[in-house]
């Protein structure tokens, strides 16, 4: 019998194909029911001399090509770093030409046209949004309502997963720094995968670090803000609540900010997100836990006997426990059965080479 579970159940996955010749009972409430036993068996003889045939007379032997299927094949996709600048690049530049169009319609503190328009733009689709500028006409409202929304669609989508893979490709050198003794490259790569969210985590508390750190220095030393003044703008900036008593107004400062601001607003998000997810792994590795160690009740068995047989078997045990975790359901139980009903041609209980090749042709 064959399940599908996620990455991280696959010693489970493991262990239940392990069990699988002790368990073909688990198959009979799927199966139809006035087939008889004596017919099975003699399928089974006859797959077994077809099996012996094929394997004789292998397709790549007589010159027959096996149809591959590269979509069944699950590939990681790579992330895209292009369409990502491409995007960015598009909106911002949009963006500038927009507002840079309506510049006399937008007042406040202004440095240069260009710059206060790109400025603007990543002010406005980070929700920031200092007041040191703002629209002053309908037409500036309306765009800026317009750009705020689509902005808050580009951070979303694309640029948190561009800050997610590029927070990921430093968790191996974040484990390695900390294991750097310990550990070789082979367990130090077990470790990364094992708690992957909380090196993500810490990776993402770093760069938080960092950023508040070079955005205070930035405001202490360029813009000659007090200490006090350029900590509270750094932070009311990464939070997105931008009061407008503190903000970047020379261009050394509005040049650093279109950056700055970009990168440590997302950079906050992630590290939240990060926290949440932490919190609800753990959360689950607790009730797993909880689910293995306790005591099985009368009615546990009951609803682990799948066939009905009155003895609960391997696979039936470990099913039930993985439903109880909510790793699988019994409908996603149902649904592989019927995949795998679907590829044995022959009926027999078994998969072989015969029986996909069958199943492609037909």
């Amino acid at each position: 019998m064959f399940i599908l579970v996620s990455q991280s159940d696959e010693p489970y996955f493991s262990f239940l194909m392990a069990c699988n010749d002790a368990n073909e009972s688990l198959l009979s409430e799927f199966r139809d029911h006035h087939k008889e036993t004596n017919d099975l068996q003699r399928r089974r003889q006859q797959r077994g001399s077809t099996a012996s045939l094929a394997e004789t007379n292998r397709p790549e032997e007589n010159g027959v090509e096996f149809p591959l299927h590269p979509e069944s094949i699950p590939v990681k996709p790579q992330f895209n770093f292009k369409q990502v600048f491409m995007w960015l690049g598009a909106y911002l530049g949009g963006g500038t030409i927009c507002f840079f169009l309506i510049r006399h319609q937008i007042k406040g503190q202004k440095t240069n046209g260009i710059l206060d328009s790109i400025y603007f733009c990543v002010v406005t689709m980070t929700t920031v949004g200092y007041g040191d500028l703002v629209p002053n006409s309908m037409l500036a409202k309306l765009l800026a309502t317009i750009y705020v929304f689509t902005g808050m669609v580009l951070v979303g989508l694309i640029l948190s997963q561009a800050a997610d893979y590029i927070v990921e490709k430093q968790e191996i050198l974040l484990a390695r720094t900390i294991y750097m003794r310990k550990k070789g490259p082979t367990e130090i790569l077990k470790e990364v995968e094992t708690h992957k969210v909380k090196y993500k985590f810490i990776m993402a508390g770093i760069l938080l670090f960092v950023l508040i750190i070079v955005g205070t220095l930035f405001l202490f030393v360029v813009e000659e803000f007090n200490f006090m003044d350029a900590f509270y703008c750094v932070c009311s900036t990464i939070t997105t609540l931008g009061y407008g008593d503190e903000s970047f107004s020379t261009k050394r400062g509005r040049i650093f900010a279109i950056f700055w601001i970009l990168s440590s607003t997302i950079c906050l998000a992630q590290f939240f997100l990060y926290l949440a997810e932490l919190y609800t792994e753990r959360r689950q590795s607790s009730f797993v836990k909880w689910v293995l160690k306790r005591n099985l009740t009368p009615s546990d068995l009951e609803a682990a006997d799948l066939d009905h047989d009155k003895a609960v078997s391997v696979a039936e045990f470990v099913i039930y426990k993985l439903e109880e975790m909510g790793k699988i359901s019994h409908e996603d139980v149902s649904v592989v059965i019927e995949t795998f009903k679907r590829f044995d041609v022959d009926q027999s209980g078994a998969l072989t080479t015969s029986d996909l090749m069958s199943s492609q042709s037909s």
